[in-house]
């Protein structure tokens, strides 16, 4: 398609934050158009984000529109559903947003769109697998966000013990985005010397606790998560407009287990160019494999 034409569904906190995301860097999007379900919402939002133009540093042409305008769309960014409650998990908000995220996609597809599908509504995993079985798209073409606000919390905590940038971590969560996402602490490293070697034990682990548990404390505290999101959401769609083929944790299919789950691929302009194949160690396999089952428990809930 190559307009680097962006389209954001849902015009919530994390919608609304990932457009004021693209429009405050450099951006690889020339155009964004929001969507909801409320459509005053949307037209607010694109109101409001315009303003900004004079001086924000990139140019972007900013709409309000519907599902019909998916047409032309190189990316369709899904953040639309029912929102988390405190001390809900993930989990729980699947039936409320398979019937949702249902409908919004039969009138993506019935726009002509032919471009990638990135999903942000939790339960991420779960419904990027839905995406794909209702899209009817090639698997490479619908992208989770998967764990790469969970890997960019894992290297700013790893960053502040060390004293050092977190763009210097080279850290991954994988697995589901939630209750059992892990650390691949083996091959966590920072300018090649493994994190293992410079920290101990108990701090890897009470690390690895605060990565896992944090959204739900800032749940707790602000009601939601959006910054940290949007802004790992303006990162994958800047990686795939710019053919990047950066490495990125994000979500995608594993034919063999036939779920999506979060784990470090390739990421470029045609979607998902290749899982990399990681040398675990024993314990990451069988915490790997707990968290594919964790996801496959939820998929068996919901038709398809």
């Amino acid at each position: 398609m190559d307009n680097n034409k962006v389209m954001i569904v849902g015009t919530g906190n994390v919608g609304a934050s990932i457009a004021f995301a693209l429009i405050n860097q450099r951006t690889a999007v020339n155009e964004i158009v929001l969507t909801d379900i409320i459509a005053k919402d949307a037209e607010g939002e694109a109101m409001d984000l315009r303003d900004a133009l004079a001086v924000a540093p990139s140019y972007v042409k900013i709409s309000n529109g519907t599902y019909k305008d998916a047409k032309d769309c190189d990316v369709v960014v899904i953040t639309a559903g029912a929102a988390q409650k405190p001390g809900e998990t993930r989990t729980a908000l699947l039936k409320k947003n398979a019937n949702i995220l249902k409908g919004m996609i039969e009138q993506i597809m019935d726009s002509g769109f032919d471009g990638i599908i990135l999903m942000v509504t939790n339960p991420m995993d779960v419904m990027t697998y839905l995406a794909m079985k209702y899209s009817g798209l090639p698997a490479e073409k619908v992208i989770g966000s998967g764990t790469v606000l969970d890997s960019a919390r894992l290297r700013q905590r790893v960053a502040s013990f060390l004293n050092v940038s977190p763009k210097s971590v080279h850290a991954y969560q994988v697995g589901e985005h939630g209750d059992s996402e892990h650390t691949l602490w083996s091959l966590a490293d920072v300018g090649g010397q493994n994190v293992t070697e410079l920290l101990p034990r108990d701090t890897l682990a009470g690390i690895s606790d605060f990565v896992k548990n944090e959204a739900y404390d800032i749940i707790e505290k602000k009601g939601a998560t959006y910054y940290g999101i949007a802004t790992c959401v303006a990162s994958i769609l800047n990686c795939i407009l710019n053919d990047e083929m950066r490495v990125m944790p994000v979500s995608t299919y594993d034919s063999f287990e036939d779920v999506y789950y979060g784990f470090p691929a390739v990421v470029g302009r045609a979607g998902i160019i290749r899982r990399l194949d990681l040398q675990l160690s024993e314990k990451e396999g069988v915490e790997l494999q707990e968290s594919i089952n964790a996801i496959k428990k939820s998929l068996k809930t919901v038709k398809y």
